[in-house]
């Protein structure tokens, strides 16, 4: 079966798609990469979809806006998987949509919106879709985060030393697994969100990236922010946990900013950095990790990634893409997996990992666009029903 996994991520930077051929063999997935590849958001729907992010308000009008123009960037996107990537001829489009909103109280996560219409998608490929992949997660009591631990899970679940899978989006998440333990996943906070939000807040909206970590290395942590950004209450708490830009969107730095000092630009970046490599590094301190396989956008800023491994001290840190996992495609490849194993029925989530109270069938089904029928009807009648 030929699946096109679409996602974007807390970042909201770009769409990224990726084919492979999957199969079932018994209790084995054969997972064969076809290719992958990014398509960026065009600018009024970059632009929509940054108004709408927390902390600001919204209409629905916007909310139709958005999920109508993140369905067709989508369908488009995965148009061009069907032709550059497979070939002409794919079997389903597994789509995460963007995440809008994560509504979390504490702990607990009572919904979860991702968006990108999946009629779009499936009208633009031809194809079914299978869309809205964390809800019933959450409906079961669990986070809806992180669904990577699934593939982590599969992949790496049988080392014989304790290992973590790190992804580096807009929010850090981690799957510690091996050594025959469970499984045990969870956000430990942000990663590129934090730093992106301060690289638009120092170029006044001009730059979205520290792009190879240029300005960070030039700073200093700044000692008082730093402090009262490691105070926050979420580190502390225990997995099973998720988060994302409803905490540390830029109304987060905003505040910490006003409340302990705004320094230079170049410390800002720093003191940003520092902060997601610490709280990475105590996160995972516990667990006795041996290896770090690191994958996202955050394994292509070097300065983060020396102090990671400064931080991590003796443990490994290793690129994914070192040991043959595209880390700029792992997600889609992961999404793409979810919706295979819901297209036989089969449960897409680690429930141990979220904190679910059972495996649930991940998604909703979107049917393709079918070839014309031969008859269609044209009368209806009640019929008495049978005594």
């Amino acid at each position: 079966m030929i699946v096109i996994g679409v996602s974007s991520g807390t970042s909201a930077d770009g769409i990224d798609v990726a084919a492979a051929r999957i199969e079932l063999d018994a209790d084995l997935v054969r997972l064969t990469p076809l290719g992958h590849l990014t398509r960026p958001y065009s600018a009024e729907a970059r632009a929509l979809i940054r108004a709408a992010l927390p902390p600001a308000t919204t209409t629905l009008e916007t909310v139709c806006r958005v999920d109508t123009l993140i369905g067709q960037e989508f369908g488009a996107a995965a148009q061009d998987a069907v032709r550059d990537l497979c070939g002409g001829r794919a079997d389903l489009v597994v789509s995460h949509g963007q995440t809008l909103f994560h509504w979390v109280t504490g702990t607990t996560v009572h919904g979860t919106l991702q968006m990108g219409q999946p009629a779009w998608i499936a009208e633009a490929t031809g194809l079914p879709v299978v869309s809205d992949l964390r809800t019933a997660d959450v409906a079961a009591g669990g986070q809806g985060a992180p669904l990577v631990a699934l593939l982590d899970t599969l992949l790496w679940g049988d080392r014989p030393e304790p290992t973590a899978a790190l992804n580096l989006g807009g929010i850090a998440n981690v799957t510690v697994v091996g050594d025959g333990a469970p499984p045990l996943a969870f956000d430990t906070g942000p990663a590129n969100a934090l730093i992106d939000a301060a690289m638009r807040l120092v170029s006044g909206g001009e730059r979205d990236l520290d792009l190879d970590g240029a300005l960070a290395r030039t700073g200093t942590p700044d000692p008082a922010l730093t402090e009262y950004l490691l105070a926050e209450p979420y580190y502390r708490s225990e997995p099973p946990k998720s988060t994302g830009l409803e905490l540390f969107g830029p109304g987060y730095l905003e505040e910490a900013l006003r409340r302990a000092g705004r320094p230079a630009d170049a410390d800002l970046l720093a003191t940003l950095v520092e902060l997601t490599a610490v709280t990475v590094a105590d996160a995972l301190r516990p667990h006795g990790v041996a290896e770090v396989i690191a994958s996202g956008g955050g394994v292509r800023n070097p300065v983060l990634m020396e102090r990671l491994a400064a931080h991590l001290g003796s443990t490994r840190l290793t690129p994914s893409d070192t040991i043959g996992v595209d880390g700029d495609a792992k997600e889609a490849y992961l999404f793409a997996l979810i919706g295979f194993l819901s297209w036989h029925g089969i449960p897409g989530v680690v429930p141990g990992c979220t904190g679910a109270r059972r495996a649930t069938v991940a998604g909703r089904f979107t049917p393709g666009v079918p070839a014309p029928a031969d008859t269609a009807p044209r009368r209806l009648r009640f019929e008495d029903p049978p005594r």
